[in-house]
């Protein structure tokens, strides 16, 4: 019996077309480019993380947490990480929120 040469696979084919990096719109202790964002963030964070998950169509009980900043920021291919994401909303949830949720309002401007 002859044995028929098997090709194995070890990478996958990727799509090659590089996605421009993006950057967030504005700074993450930004807050008086939108006072109404950060006062809400400061005195009803839950309400604007149901805002914030809205937005992004997933869970209201979402809208504060690093899955969501990271699926955010890979979705719009800004730089950073898993663990700066986990760092930026362990040390200032309030401001990390703001800086999501004033992103969305401007990209939503912008089209």
């Amino acid at each position: 019996l002859a044995m028929a040469s098997q090709t194995v696979i070890t990478v996958q084919p990727q799509f090659a077309a590089a996605q421009e990096r993006g950057e967030w719109q504005t700074g993450l202790l930004d807050c008086c480019s939108d006072c109404g964002v950060c006062l809400c963030g400061m005195f009803c964070h839950c309400c604007l993380a149901c805002q914030v998950a809205g937005d992004m169509d997933e869970c209201c009980l979402c809208g504060s947490s690093v899955a969501m900043r990271t699926l955010y920021r890979t979705r719009y291919n800004i730089p950073g990480s898993i663990m700066g994401d986990f760092c930026t909303l362990w040390f200032c949830s309030p401001c990390a929120l703001c800086q999501l949720k004033r992103d969305i309002n401007r990209r939503k401007e912008m089209g």
